[in-house]
């Protein structure tokens, strides 16, 4: 898609999106990653050793999967799942961990920080910190790390010092405030490894590139199954890197639709939700410009979802270019919505997916039997589910031992 293209000039822009606005003791460094990263991007070597521990390290390329019982029981649309949920680590985390890893190397850092939210996106960073022998620490909101318990202790299980965040409202927004304070404190052998496709350039088109081996693999996977493009692909959204990395591939490809589905929490009009690009309006923080939930005095406002991977109040600025274009649209899903999803998905495919995950399947349960039985559906289940297994239970009143 023409408008979606950079300039050379203005290459950390998405239209009026995106940027670089961060204090001036990060921007040296954070153009230093800029550089390394247009680098070695393109270089041989580099995305040799970045393919081969896709392929032979992270189980790459995960399945196309055609929900048949789904597909049967909602009678519309053919389902299929892209399975991020079996990549090793159990997310879709894993991919841009290992691209922005491998920069990190090649630059001489010899230590990684990271901000994570449901704990994928620092057990990712934990994995590959473990692999190539590089100190780790994780930050994430206290909060999340109560309600994340399994992921905290997979993290440490690595060798990563995990840091509960208490400032703020202890969420993901205030996890990346700590990590950017860290990363400024220790710039000469840190590399912030961030998780999703926000913040200031280079880190939303890193995230982009890396992520986009999702769409890449499934364009190539639904024409062998199917013999043409799916109708419509669907993903979740809260920062949105499985989300970009679903839609990238597809994105010149206009009769395709793309779907983001985000956390509605409460109710996308009550003041518990997440539902940044229904909601949102344009401001700056976290050192881009882009959409984000603010009071009426410009404040970020405080946010919910039962999806500690979705508790953001911002997206990333080509997600909102994408929606600014139309070229996307973003939907809200109730926790209410996304746990019966939950429940539907296990009981009808044998799957348990990440309840972030389930937000989209919670849409593609309404969308598929509005479609005709000869158009497909992409959904990507992001991430796996056992980490929110004693979370779920606890919402229906069951109480296990997490």
């Amino acid at each position: 898609m023409k408008e979606m293209q950079k300039d050379t000039q203005d290459a950390s822009h998405y239209g009026e999106f995106g940027g670089q606005y961060i204090p001036e003791g990060l921007m040296n460094e954070l153009n230093n990653v800029a550089d390394a990263y247009n680098k070695y991007k393109d270089d041989p070597d580099f995305l040799k050793e970045l393919h081969d521990l896709l392929n032979n390290y992270a189980n790459r390329p995960s399945l196309l999967y055609y929900a048949d019982k789904m597909t049967k029981d909602l009678g519309g649309a053919k389902i299929y799942l892209k399975r991020e949920d079996l990549n090793h680590t159990g997310a879709h985390k894993i991919n841009n961990v290992i691209g922005q890893a491998l920069i990190a190397k090649r630059m001489g850092k010899t230590r990684l920080i990271a901000e994570t939210g449901a704990g994928q996106h620092g057990v990712a960073t934990a994995t590959i910190a473990a692999l190539f022998g590089m100190e780790c620490e994780i930050f994430m909101g206290k909060i999340d790390t109560d309600r994340q318990k399994l992921n905290v202790y997979r993290m440490e299980l690595l060798g990563a010092k995990v840091h509960p965040v208490t400032s703020g409202s202890m969420v993901l927004k205030d996890a990346v405030n700590a990590a950017l304070q860290n990363w400024a404190s220790r710039i000469d052998n840190t590399f912030y490894v961030l998780g999703s496709a926000v913040g200031p350039y280079p880190f939303p088109e890193m995230v982009h590139d890396f992520q986009s081996v999702i769409s890449k693999e499934s364009k190539a996977q639904i024409l062998k199954a199917e013999g043409r493009l799916p109708d419509t692909v669907v993903a979740c959204v809260g920062g949105g890197s499985n989300a970009i990395g679903s839609f990238a591939k597809y994105i010149d490809d206009k009769d395709v639709e793309l779907i983001g589905v985000e956390a509605g929490g409460k109710g996308v009009d009550t003041d518990q939700t997440a539902a940044t690009m229904e909601r949102g309006t344009v401001g700056i923080f976290h050192g881009m410009k882009s959409l984000f939930l603010q009071n009426s005095d410009g404040q970020i406002d405080q946010v919910y979802s039962i999806s500690a991977g979705l508790d953001y109040p911002g997206v990333g600025p080509e997600h909102a270019r994408l929606a600014e274009l139309k070229r996307a649209k973003y939907v809200g899903i109730t926790d209410d919505e996304a746990v019966d999803a939950f429940e539907y998905i296990a009981k009808t495919e044998g799957i348990i997916a990440a309840i972030e995950s389930c937000h989209a399947i919670a849409y593609v349960m309404k969308l598929a039997p509005t479609m005709r039985k000869d158009q497909i559906i992409i959904c990507t289940v992001s991430g796996r589910g056992d980490k929110d297994v004693a979370s779920i239970a606890k919402y229906r009143g069951v109480d296990i031992d997490d």
